[in-house]
């Protein structure tokens, strides 16, 4: 959706940028995602030298020369800044920015600590594991993902960073959901394609849209014409033509389960009532392949 968005060209150019710059952008969000494992293993950082600090105090009382632990010894936190795969990827990639933005590390730690999230924490005696992924998984959800002044850092870094973070997000909750103490390693580390035919469906559909957009283009003009020819012009109609692209180019995959996709899709990033709009527009389309039996599905859920 981002490499159709920002496409300039026509259907007759050398497509090989537009697919350099897909793939580049889908490496950029890995990037992203690991950057955010890396800021964990430094909020884990930040805990045990503000405990050192608050013990250092002259003047500190009781509370200062015996501070609370659980943050430093999470054992999520730990099983994260443990892994030496991990830090390998980080290393050669160059991610960990946190060194030299390290406010943005203090930002966060001090929102933490001051979250009512955070004095339950301390203040439960339950020590496990479970205990210590849930809280993270908490913090996580309501305070260092919403955090705007995070958002605006990764936006300033990489622009296109800004549309990822919502399928990083979740992508970083269901991984951290999965860790247990006995995982392996490689539980952080998930391949950014399933196998090569995931990479090549990405590689096809930018294609295949780009060189069908003009058809594509009337088919949903042809559908749409008491509806502002602006919303064609953004995001929904690039959404229609990917739609649409699926509909008639990849046979195996139900008309369901496309349109399902793209109403998730413009939940994310578009306006409010595009989900209608695209909803009402995709089924109309649908309704009338099926009865002209144009581009039948094969294989399972044809629907």
């Amino acid at each position: 959706m981002q490499s159709l968005y920002a496409f300039k060209g026509t259907e007759s150019d050398d497509l090989a940028k537009d697919e350099k710059f897909l793939l580049h952008s889908l490496d950029s969000m890995y990037d992203l995602y690991l950057s955010i494992l890396a800021l964990l293993t430094e909020l884990n950082k930040k805990s045990k030298d503000y405990n050192e600090k608050l013990q250092k105090k002259l003047l500190g009382s009781d509370t200062d020369r015996n501070p609370n632990i659980k943050l430093q010894d999470n054992q999520l936190l730990q099983f994260i800044s443990s892994n030496a795969m991990l830090q390998d990827v980080l290393k050669k990639r160059k991610l960990n920015y946190w060194d030299l933005d390290f406010e943005y590390v203090d930002i966060l730690f001090k929102e933490i600590i001051k979250s009512d999230l955070y004095k339950n924490y301390i203040n439960d005696t339950e020590e496990s594991f479970k205990h210590d992924k849930q809280f993270i998984l908490d913090v996580y959800s309501e305070v260092i993902a919403p955090n705007d002044k995070l958002y605006d850092y990764f936006e300033d870094k990489k622009l296109t960073w800004v549309d990822d973070l919502p399928v990083v997000n979740t992508v970083i909750l269901k991984i951290l959901r999965k860790v247990k103490l006995t995982s392996p390693e490689t539980i952080l580390m998930p391949n950014l394609y399933k196998d090569d035919d995931d990479k090549e469906f990405a590689k096809d559909l930018l294609k295949k849209t780009i060189l069908n957009d003009s058809k594509f283009a009337e088919e949903i003009a042809a559908k749409t014409t008491n509806w502002d020819s602006e919303r064609l012009a953004s995001v929904d109609g690039v959404l229609l033509k990917m739609a649409l692209c699926e509909f008639q180019k990849f046979p195996s995959i139900p008309y369901k389960v496309t349109i399902n996709e793209y109403l998730e899709i413009a939940k994310e990033y578009s306006t409010p009532k595009s989900s209608l709009f695209i909803n009402g527009i995709l089924d109309k389309i649908v309704k009338e392949y099926q009865a002209d039996k144009l581009h039948l599905k094969a294989g399972r859920g044809l629907m």
